[in-house]
């Protein structure tokens, strides 16, 4: 019997981003999310590498687009996600920045 080889993830990116919101949101939370969007609901949509998985909402609803700024986020223990997407950071990092300052 040959050897198989251990083929790269399709979708790195994608799967590097999904766990870490796992760690911040919980497992369940984003699976059934993943879930519902492969069976037809516009809950999760992603593409990377000609790849597409999920269903992807109306153009004009719930669009949010990854860049940059949302890679090199990281996500707080306990955060309930309401800095993602804002310019404002989670509310243990502000603490810890103005207690530096102060």
């Amino acid at each position: 019997m040959a050897a198989q080889s251990i083929k790269p993830h399709p979708m790195p990116e994608i799967a590097g981003f999904i766990a870490q919101l796992k760690a911040a949101f919980g497992v369940e939370a984003i699976d059934t999310a993943i879930r519902r969007g492969k069976a037809g609901e516009p809950t999760f949509h992603a593409e990377e590498n000609g790849h597409k998985v999920g269903t992807a909402g109306p153009a004009h609803e719930f669009t949010w687009r990854v860049d940059g700024a949302v890679r090199a986020r990281h996500y707080c223990r306990g955060c309930d996600g309401s800095c993602v997407g804002t310019d404002t950071r989670c509310e243990q990092d502000r603490n810890m920045h103005s207690s530096i300052h102060d």
